[in-house]
């Protein structure tokens, strides 16, 4: 008889292998806005020579960190993710942004109303972050990252923040009245979000990381309202180069939610690559030790030389 517990053992031995390795500070950092959290951290290319040789200016990765969007995970913990991109000859802008649940302000509970448990995200700061940071990002990576070609920007993020990823590349969808929505795509090589909470409905169903897309939306109430601003599988087409990378036995945002992501877009004619690994879970895909990074890395290189 097949273990039911074997599953959740070797998530829990990916997460150990992801959270094991020391943060890894940044050449430069970024201010975006006048809260601590509105900062960008930059690592310059290590060897720009060992992914194009010749290059003379390394392509431009924005990294948006996951944790279901709440104060307890910081960008601190991928900093050897963006490292390992930034010693395979990427500039990297790892950002930082306001989450919930303690990260001045957004409450407790699902509903922010004190329920037991740490709010995801704060409605509409975190959003109101992810936007300006990316707005920013073009002069602070002159300031801060001379080695960059902007021009060549790919962004990827993890998890929750892949969920951000495919958002920051669909602003110009938003619907009319958003304070996000800007007026032409964005100048972006592609997206490669990595195990992303891209579907609000499926993850709802399959509680992903314990009601988070609709703690992040402001509650069950607020989340019908808001959901056409803030779900990328709403937010589609986005005429963006798309990947997704998933992990067939991620048990924290399982394959399904990327796999309606991927039906999603089809139906708006539009064609996402959705890349799934075997005996991969969610954690390997930001874990320098894991095979998973390694494809990582090869799916934003060839989105950006």
């Amino acid at each position: 008889m097949p273990d039911a517990a074997a599953p959740r053992d070797a998530a829990a031995a990916e997460e150990e292998s992801a959270f094991s390795h020391a943060p890894v500070e940044p050449d430069s950092t970024a201010a975006y806005g006048d809260h601590p959290d509105q900062v960008i951290d930059f690592y310059a290319p290590r060897d720009a020579g060992s992914t194009a040789p010749g290059a003379e200016a390394a392509p431009l990765v924005v990294v948006l960190h996951g944790g279901a969007w709440r104060a307890a995970y910081d960008r601190r913990h991928i900093t050897p993710f963006a490292d390992f991109l930034a010693r395979r000859g990427f500039a990297v802008a790892n950002v930082e942004y306001r989450r919930g649940g303690g990260s001045g302000g957004g409450g407790e509970g699902e509903d922010g109303a004190g329920s037991g448990g740490p709010v995801a995200g704060r409605w509409p700061d975190t959003f109101d972050d992810v936007a300006a940071a990316l707005d920013a990002l073009p002069d602070l990576v002159r300031q801060s990252l001379p080695q960059a070609d902007a021009r060549r920007t790919v962004i990827t993020g993890h998890s929750a923040g892949g969920h951000l990823a495919l958002w920051a590349a669909a602003r110009h969808v938003l619907p009319a009245d958003a304070p996000w929505r800007t007026d032409r795509p964005a100048p972006l090589r592609g997206v490669v979000a990595l195990a992303p909470i891209a579907d609000f409905e499926v993850a709802g169903k399959l509680d992903v990381c314990g009601g988070a897309t609709h703690q992040l939306l402001g509650g069950k109430q607020e989340f019908l309202e808001r959901q056409p601003y803030a779900d990328p599988a709403l937010l589609l087409p986005t005429g963006i180069a798309t990947t997704l990378v998933q992990g067939r036995t991620d048990v924290v945002v399982p394959q399904a939610v990327a796999e309606s992501y991927a039906d999603a877009a089809a139906k708006a004619g539009e064609v996402v690559g959705l890349t799934l690994l075997g005996e991969v879970g969610h954690f390997p895909l930001i874990d320098p030790a894991a095979d998973a990074c390694a494809v990582v890395a090869e799916e934003i290189a060839q989105l950006a030389w």
